[in-house]
């Protein structure tokens, strides 16, 4: 019998990750389960509820704008993203066309987007969010956004993480209030 201490350890979380989520895209029980599907830095899995109405809302309008304003790159919604702490999955994400020639692997992101949006839910905590918006900074991303329950945006730069920024360097003329 294997003891913890038996256990094998990760030295290539990247590696460890996109394999684990391989098992995961192909295993048929969860791809029976409704909602969303991201695995911690160990390959276990966080499973959420899906989201509501307003969430969906306001991510197909990030989606939108951000394909209009933002032409030369991808928009993607629900885009899975390896981190040092396992697979995470953006709410939405801007990705230059430069930018997506080498970050994509095993459809996965292994290196974050230039722009990595949350819209929270009313079960996310200060923790969950701050801990992604780490995440997303640590693999690479340049701004983090986050669109609160009422629609309003929150701009981060990487670099300044806890500082709020009142626009976003990238897309300057994003709107800072979606419609409910």
């Amino acid at each position: 019998m294997e003891t913890t201490l038996d256990m094998p350890v990760i030295d290539d979380q990247r590696a460890f990750n996109l394999q684990r989520w391989k098992e995961v895209c192909v295993d048929p029980s969860l791809n029976l389960i409704e909602g969303r599907v991201e695995t911690d830095r160990f390959g276990y899995i966080i499973m959420t509820p899906p989201p509501g109405f307003s969430h969906g809302n306001f991510q197909s309008q990030i989606c939108f704008k951000l394909s209009t304003l933002l032409p030369n790159g991808k928009t993607i919604t629900e885009c899975p993203i390896s981190t040092s702490e396992g697979v995470r999955g953006a709410d939405v994400i801007w990705i230059s066309s430069e930018r997506v020639k080498t970050a994509v692997e095993a459809n996965v992101l292994v290196e974050a987007p230039e722009i990595c949006v949350e819209v929270l839910s009313p079960g996310n905590t200060r923790q969950e969010i701050a801990e992604k918006k780490r995440l997303y900074f640590e693999g690479g991303a340049d701004e983090v956004w986050i669109c609160d329950l009422k629609g309003a945006l929150h701009f981060f730069v990487k670099g300044e993480a806890e500082e709020e920024r009142s626009t976003s360097a990238i897309c300057p003329e994003f709107p800072l209030t979606l419609e409910s």
